[in-house]
């Protein structure tokens, strides 16, 4: 039986990238860290790969040396891989360059991510990835956590055969830091798909004094265009060679996966075109529209780019298409995606392949991890139904400069009824994601629930604010964005229900829990009025616990995340709440072992006396705040305010 797991992105990659590999060579970046970090503490305590070696972790002070240990690594003959991101990626290009003109099976693994353009971000998008597909590394999209993790093993796989080195990406954040109920590949799974015989062809190619061989040579023009076109047919093959790794993955694990992955209505004639986590979010609105006719191509092999395949995925009904880039590329005629998929199909009508071009049109959107949420899909199909559709338009955002933006519904949701959305509000470093965490591994392993965790972090990190999403239902999940109506909120810290819009998007009967240090009868008249007025008008189950007293009393400090976690338990009805104590408990022995019974000792104290201290607010029928939104904001204050 298929073991289930609850993992974050990063650490599926890297349970694949580490067991397949020999040497590792790593320079930790956000959001890429992560994978590097397993492979450190992994090797640290002797986890052996699927040669029974502890794989070489060799960290360098930079990418770029990174990128050059990887390079001297894989001419030894080594199984070699890499993490990175953004700017990391970039001062490996030099050395992308030739590990790729030598023909050297490798995988680099990236959380990809926003580069510093106007401004530095540490969050995700394409553009990294995008800069690095002249490299002649071959570019593979994953677009959630379970694709990642099997995704990751086909590439390994692939390369061997093609001998096209890889790079293996997913969405920073949205994908290598969401927390995803998957099926883990197993031991013999990964042992059935690496090849031995071209694991032996490698190590065959390596320099050596007993094998010689000239690499790395100067070239003069009487060769070097030679030399550049004799690759072709290496990249010619290695579409069929991807796909018939995946073929092959799908007969070991029942999950199959295609170059370009169609969803929808086979005789669709709205069709959106992209890659990465949004196209769980399209797959997700595809199914919550009423009327058929909307199909979607997520393309999984971006590079080498196969028209033929990409032909034989778009049905042959399309009228309209919509091409998604989640990158900027400034002067350019188009995005990169928009310009390979209207450069095959013009190719297909000049060629007689296709009898007609369908209306084609390009966008932009989620950059630095903008929300892309159903409501902006739901638009770009209007959109595409309109008789002019906007081409070179964005999404996401209010351009009210040059008007290159579309309109959408904020309005429009599609969260389901059948699942737990809940919202936690913290600090950085306060526990408050740790425990969340811990939440999904426990709902996630002990029920048959399927589950989803991301957690929205400010750049500036430890003391920040943090928002923790969550979603438990008994259905897969494909819902890569934000939650848009939340039954279940909770504020670990009380000062923020003044300066935060907590419960702007709690549903109808939403359960609402505040750790207060105001009794129950006493907090209603500390809320701004506007609180009280969404408590009320929503039907809110209000409670309160004053977990800091708690925590004080059992000897933790500050740390109220454990408190917090039994309350969630306790109120959200996820799992009986004797069993749901049991699992903590558990989950308090694994985190804190290190720590020394006594730190394990108080969390279970503090375990114990969390529901004694946990009370329902008696809701009044009308506000009672002792500061009234017109004293807070005067009549004559300024519209900004």
């Amino acid at each position: 039986m298929t073991e289930k797991r609850a993992l974050e992105g990063n650490e599926a990659v890297a349970r694949v990238a580490y067991a397949v590999s020999e040497v590792c060579s790593i320079y930790p970046i956000t959001p890429s860290s992560p994978m590097a970090e397993y492979a450190d503490v992994w090797a640290a305590a002797g986890k052996h790969n699927m040669w029974g070696q502890v794989p070489d972790i060799i960290e360098m002070q930079s990418e770029g040396g990174a990128a050059g240990t990887a390079h001297g690594a894989l001419q030894t003959g080594a199984m070699t891989t890499t993490f990175t991101a953004s700017q990391g990626l970039m001062l490996m290009l030099p050395n992308m360059y030739k590990i790729a003109g030598e023909l050297t099976s490798a995988v680099f693994h990236v959380a990809s991510r926003s580069l510093a353009a106007q401004a530095l971000s540490i969050f995700g998008d394409h553009q990294d990835v995008m800069a690095a597909r002249t490299t002649g590394f071959g570019l593979l999209a994953s677009s959630s956590v379970q694709a990642a993790q099997d995704l990751a093993l086909v590439t390994h796989a692939a390369t061997l055969e093609s001998r096209v080195p890889f790079v293996h990406f997913f969405d920073g954040f949205r994908t290598s830091h969401e927390v995803s109920k998957i099926d883990l590949v197993s031991s013999d799974d990964i042992e059935a798909m690496i090849d031995s015989n071209l694991v032996y062809e490698h190590r065959s190619r390596a320099l050596n004094p007993d094998n010689p061989f000239i690499r790395g040579t100067a070239q003069n023009p009487d060769v070097y265009f030679q030399g550049r076109e004799s690759v072709n047919r290496f990249y010619n093959e290695t579409p069929a060679i991807v796909q018939k790794s995946m073929d092959r993955f799908a007969k070991l694990t029942g999950r199959q996966y295609k170059l370009f992955d169609y969803y929808g209505d086979p005789k669709a004639e709205r069709v959106i075109v992209l890659m990465g986590s949004g196209a769980e979010t399209v797959q997700q609105t595809i199914d919550a529209l009423p009327k058929s006719g909307f199909g979607m191509v997520n393309v999984r092999l971006y590079r080498p780019f196969s028209n033929e395949h990409l032909l034989a995925a778009i049905p042959t009904s399309t009228k309209r298409l919509a091409v998604l880039d989640r990158t900027k590329e400034i002067g350019a005629s188009g995005e990169p995606l928009y310009q390979d998929v209207i450069t095959a199909l013009a190719e297909a009508v000049s060629e007689g392949l296709r009898q007609e071009m369908p209306k084609l049109i390009g966008g932009r959107y989620g950059l630095s991890s903008k929300e892309f949420t159903p409501a902006m899909v739901k638009a770009v199909f209007d959109e595409l139904d309109k008789d002019h559709p906007k081409n070179h338009f964005t999404i996401g955002i209010k351009d009210d400069v040059t008007h290159t933006s579309l309109d959408y519904d904020s309005e429009f949701q599609i969260e389901g009824d059948d699942a737990t959305r809940a919202l936690f509000f913290g600090l950085g470093s306060d526990g408050t994601v740790g425990a969340n965490k811990n939440s999904i591994k426990i709902i996630g392993e002990s029920t048959d629930l399927y589950c989803q965790g991301y957690f929205v972090y400010d750049s500036k990190k430890s003391g920040s604010r943090t928002v923790s999403h969550l979603r438990f239902g008994p259905e897969p999940i494909h819902s890569p964005y934000l939650i848009q109506s939340a039954n279940f909120i909770a504020c670990h810290k009380f000062d923020q229900i003044n300066k935060i819009e907590i419960l702007q998007n709690a549903a109808n009967g939403a359960v609402f829990l505040l750790d207060s240090p105001y009794a129950a009868d006493k907090v209603w008249d500390e809320l701004p009025e506007p609180v009280q007025r969404i408590i009320i008008d929503r039907n809110i189950s209000f409670h309160v616990i004053d977990a800091n007293k708690v925590a004080r009393d059992a000897g933790m400090g500050k740390r109220i995340n454990t408190i917090m976690q039994v309350c969630f338990f306790a109120l959200s009805g996820v799992l009986p709440r004797d069993e749901a104590i049991q699992q903590i408990r558990k989950a308090i022995e694994k985190s804190y072992r290190s720590k020394g019974q006594d730190v394990i000792d108080k969390n279970f104290a503090a375990v114990d006396a969390a529901l004694d201290h946990l009370h329902e607010v008696s809701v009044p029928k009308s506000v009672s705040s002792k500061r009234p939104l017109d004293e807070v904001v005067p009549d004559d204050a300024p519209k900004f305010v």
